[in-house]
């Protein structure tokens, strides 16, 4: 989470729109919430800088064998249980138990928590190796190594219920607990393998399996590009991105709005953070589109949707992109990729919204003279542009995605403190930016490690091939019917869970069955991740809208409606690009057929969006079609989504079918609309129907 801080401001210069953001908007990344979370202080602060910054090193040491341990390698297992010893405890500080548990101390019992963590993971990660060797996953393992396991299973509980919340909790606790009944008949098709509480204790917290995917995602990757992520926005990367959206998109139609979803585009392929794409850019871009005529929810909404992207544009994206990697045992790279196409398809979307919109408002620009100019604002911020470099060819290049952060942060830090005053570290800044790290840490660590207790759950009961099967039968083996089953289920998940939870529970469940429809692996937990997502934006929890909300003034609710309309696109792409994995850059010559698909896509997603706005690119404002101004812009939604629609696989027409198709409802749709609001405008003002 995160939050605005008083420096992300606008500042004036004369009469210019100036982002100025010393150190980062990101400085104060995890305050947004600041009834849920508690701020460290003295002794406490310092502890949580030491146990990043030991964090930190041991992620290094893991990714480019420095041999810190010398003569002793770690196991994978002993790394992992490192880090949640050295993470997991803080959670019971930093995140208070109740809502009137006091935030200016540290009870007792939350004291007693971190002690009983810190010794319990301490203890599993002294005697990981040698159940590793005895293998004392699958029982046998002595009285107290199973003691400190129940007791970890307790706090990983625990912890899950304070960073995600309660729905997060009674999600996954069922679950864990599951293989202690899992040939219970009550079961259905969820019957499987039964285990007793020492074996399955055993199992949650010694195996590869439960802390195997969503730790080692953390631990191999996540960590990195977290710290690339801090590092960039408190080197004053918010204030460049922005300066520069405003100087190259501020005077277009609806100008503001565009720069919103330029900027919050732009700093969201670098944070991977919804809520902190919100907060460092919404501060600054909501204030002005408010000002230029945008309706107070309606700019949230805008702000809202544009940072949802930052989850899925690549090269830096949210968590659960780095778990999709372990999943599908691919490079983190590949995952990248596959995102570009369906997040400039999301983009492309919301640009043709806001220049609708603005069209049907009659909305302008903002005058040249209140932006910043081009030249300076690259001049002020030029470097960035080498560390986005370097961090892309590594990544996809030299597929080196647990180095790439890395390195691409050094240079970062060694450009910054050489050619920016502004922005120049301090002994201060790296403790703020240990602490900033820290606390995201700390809240990952205590979702993800709670999760992958249910990755173990089904793997112990065997239940998830039988449970692929039944699926299939239900859906009576036909693709569209059970791609509809998980889109439901995927929203109705992500309500109540976080996206990565959200994921993992979907990729463990239904992935297996689309897979064996003959879906492509990538396709389908992309999907699943789109889907998921959605969540964001979609009432009643849409987080991403209520912070828009807040900055905004306006209704939280009617805001997370809003973001629903101008982020509609997103609802079809997942669609898209299952239907034909060439938009995900799968299958036979991707690249073209991606292109070709994208740009098919592309044209449809430009009448879908002028339906939804009513206003039409090269026909005008659907309002002068009089009476039949809905049915033209039903049809333009409908022609739209057949035109953008893959055909061919598993699609019962072939591709020029399908586009046929869509011209066929679109050309008469778009030439009587033409011809009813060009008949409007030639009617003489005084003859007009008010």
């Amino acid at each position: 989470m995160s939050s605005a801080s008083e420096s992300t401001a606008p500042q004036d210069e004369g009469k210019r729109i100036v982002f100025e953001d010393p150190h980062g908007a990101a400085a104060n990344m995890q305050e947004a919430e600041v009834t849920r979370v508690r701020s460290l202080r003295g002794a406490w602060r310092w502890t949580l800088v030491v146990a990043t910054a030991a964090t930190i090193l041991l992620c290094i040491n893991q990714q480019f064998s420095l041999r810190f341990f010398v003569g002793y390698t770690q196991l994978n297992t002993e790394y992992f249980y490192l880090l949640i010893a050295l993470m997991l405890p803080f959670t019971f500080l930093i995140f208070p138990g109740t809502p009137r548990a006091p935030l200016d101390r540290i009870p007792w019992y939350d004291l007693l928590c971190f002690v009983v963590t810190f010794a319990a993971a301490l203890l599993l990660m002294l005697n990981v190796r040698k159940a590793a060797e005895a293998g004392w996953e699958f029982g046998g393992a002595p009285n107290s190594v199973t003691a400190a396991g129940l007791v970890m299973w307790v706090m990983l509980m625990e912890a899950l219920r304070r960073t995600g919340g309660w729905s997060l909790l009674l999600s996954v606790l069922p679950f864990t607990v599951y293989p202690l009944f899992a040939e219970s008949s009550w079961l259905g098709p969820f019957r499987g393998t039964q285990s007793t509480l020492e074996q399955a204790t055993a199992y949650h917290v010694l195996s590869g399996e439960s802390l195997g995917i969503p730790i080692q995602a953390f631990a191999d990757t996540v960590i990195g590009f977290l710290v690339f992520g801090t590092a960039l926005m408190m080197t004053g990367a918010g204030k460049f991105f922005i300066n520069l959206a405003f100087a190259l998109c501020g005077t277009f139609r609806g100008g503001a709005a565009k720069v919103c979803i330029f900027a919050s585009g732009l700093l969201g392929m670098m944070s991977g953070s919804i809520i902190s794409n919100v907060l460092t850019a919404g501060t600054m871009t909501i204030p002005v589109m408010k000002k230029s005529g945008f309706r107070a929810s309606y700019a949230g909404a805008i702000e809202a949707c544009a940072s949802t992207g930052a989850v899925l544009a690549p090269p830096v994206m949210g968590a659960t992109a780095f778990v999709i990697a372990q999943f599908l045992n691919v490079s983190y790279a590949d995952v990248a990729i596959a995102a570009i196409i369906p997040a400039a398809l999301y983009y492309v979307g919301l640009f043709m919204q806001v220049d609708s919109y603005a069209a049907r408002h009659g909305l302008k620009g903002i005058p040249r003279a209140e932006l910043p100019r081009v030249m300076d604002t690259i001049k002020d911020g030029w470097y960035y542009v080498f560390v986005i470099a370097l961090l892309i060819v590594m990544l996809l290049y030299f597929k080196r995605e647990s180095h790439a952060p890395f390195y691409a942060t050094a240079l970062l830090l060694v450009l910054n403190q050489l050619f920016s005053k502004d922005t120049r570290w301090t002994v201060a800044t790296i403790g703020k930016f240990l602490e900033v790290n820290g606390r995201t840490f700390v809240e990952l660590v205590g979702i993800l490690a709670g999760c992958g207790l249910l990755i173990g759950a089904f793997s112990m009961t065997g239940v998830v091939s039988s449970l692929a099967n039944d699926l299939l039968r239900i859906a009576g083996d036909n693709p569209f019917l059970l791609l509809g089953m998980c889109a439901l289920t995927s929203l109705i998940l992500g309500l109540g869970l976080t996206t990565t939870a959200c994921y993992i529970f979907l990729a463990i469940l239904v992935a297996p069955a689309l897979e064996k429809l003959g879906l492509n692996k990538m396709a389908v937990h992309m999907f699943i991740f789109y889907w998921g997502m959605l969540s964001s934006i979609t009432p009643p929890v849409a987080i991403a809208s209520f912070a828009a909300a807040g900055i905004a003034g306006s209704p939280a609710m009617k805001t997370g409606w809003e973001s629903m309309w101008v982020g509609s696109i997103i609802y079809f792409i997942p669609f898209f690009f299952v239907l034909n994995p060439a938009l995900v850059l799968q299958g036979p010559s991707p690249y073209l057929a991606g292109l070709g698909l994208m740009a098919l896509a592309a044209f449809g997603t430009l009448f879908i969006c002028g339906g939804i706005q009513g206003y039409q690119p090269f026909v005008g404002d659907l309002r002068g079609a009089g009476a039949l101004e809905w049915p033209i812009r039903v049809l333009l939604v409908i022609g739209g989504f057949v035109v953008a629609t893959p055909g061919g696989g598993i699609m019962p027409l072939s591709q020029m079918q399908v586009t046929l198709l869509g011209l066929a409802i679109l050309v008469p749709t778009v030439l009587l609309a033409l011809l009813l609001v060009r008949r409007q405008t030639m009617v003489p003002d005084g003859l007009r129907v008010p």
